[in-house]
């Protein structure tokens, strides 16, 4: 494939996705109007185009609100996971996502257990956001004392993390009807209005601060030092980057759940790295592969009443081989 031809398809990839974006975060922003007569309008013309979706593919999906919402979060995830993913990536920092995963688990379990021993009924998702974001502040803290974003640092908050979370757990259980597989496993049937609302704006912010700071993390992905010696606030880029990480995983953790939130942070990224020939394409083709893997994967979850998380993981590492498979050579990537 030409040079020029492939950046067309890209280009067309990700006008389809930008697309497909802008309608699920309408669905979204219809759904939280609906207590207005226009909303509650512009809600059931989804519901009727989806009814003639269902109609004409032979499905039983695009009826239902609570799919809508599902996809759209899935969808939103499939793109802002490998565009944060594609720094931490490079950094190689690819297992920070594991661990804020399982600092965000702590999260929904200090919070149901606020909820039922308390007058407290606010929304898990907003514990887990609360205590990732803390964790992720906790890895910034230890990485700058150790001057380093290695294995140590990880590995203590990882396991720490998800011991309070078990502890917490077990201490609590069968005090509420929650079910903790599903923030285990992820669920497509599971994901709450105030979810789907959290990741819209998790997308908009995201993707909002990475166009402003695109050089900047660059400059400090590739080379840290320069950047310190160029007085770029590396600390404050640091965390900004963890912290935008933190907050992905608690999208995520809705549809991937806690066990497999971090493919979607590293797989799409590990097989845009084969084929990519600079940073800039990496973010792209990272970008694309993460919508094939969260569409096809849903869709086949829906289809046989698989896990979604399951679903979309094995999709993407099946993108991840064949990547492997068209890429003839390796090469490093330009700073650009």
């Amino acid at each position: 494939m030409g040079p020029s031809i492939r950046r067309s398809v890209e280009f067309a990839g990700l006008a389809l996705t930008a697309v497909l974006a802008v309608v699920m975060i309408g669905f979204v922003t219809v759904e939280s109007l609906r207590s207005l007569a226009v909303g509650e309008f512009l809600y059931g013309q989804f519901i009727t185009t989806g009814r003639w979706m269902d109609y004409y593919l032979g499905t039983n999906v695009f009826s239902h609100g609570f799919m809508w919402r599902s996809m759209a979060t899935t969808v939103l995830i499939g793109i802002i996971a490998p565009v944060v993913g594609t720094y931490l990536v490079h950094r190689e920092m690819a297992l920070i996502g594991e661990t804020l995963a399982h600092t965000a688990f702590a999260g929904v379990a200090i919070g149901l257990l606020f909820s039922t021993t308390t007058d407290w009924d606010g929304s898990l998702l907003t514990a887990a956001l609360v205590v990732g974001i803390l964790g992720a502040l906790g890895v910034q803290w230890l990485a700058e004392r150790t001057n380093t974003y290695g294995d140590v640092p990880i590995a203590i908050m990882l396991t720490g993390s998800f011991a309070v979370g078990t502890i917490i757990i077990s201490y609590g259980q069968g005090l509420s009807g929650v079910s903790i597989e599903d923030y285990l496993f992820g669920s497509a049937a599971a994901v709450p209005t105030e979810g789907a609302q959290l990741v819209v704006v998790q997308t908009i912010a995201v993707l909002g601060v990475i166009a402003i700071t695109y050089k900047q993390l660059l400059f400090i992905t590739f080379d840290e030092q320069a950047a310190r010696v160029a007085r770029l606030n590396v600390t404050g880029y640091n965390t900004l980057l963890i912290v935008m990480t933190a907050v992905v995983v608690v999208g995520a953790m809705q549809i991937l759940g806690v066990i497999l939130v971090a493919a979607m942070l590293v797989v799409p990224v590990a097989a845009a790295s084969q084929l990519a020939n600079s940073f800039r394409e990496t973010l792209v083709l990272s970008v694309l592969f993460g919508q094939i893997s969260v569409i096809v994967g849903y869709g086949l979850s829906v289809h046989q009443s698989l896990p979604p998380g399951g679903s979309i993981v094995v999709v993407a590492i099946v993108v991840y081989l064949l990547a492997i498979a068209a890429s003839s050579r390796s090469a490093a990537l330009s700073m650009h």
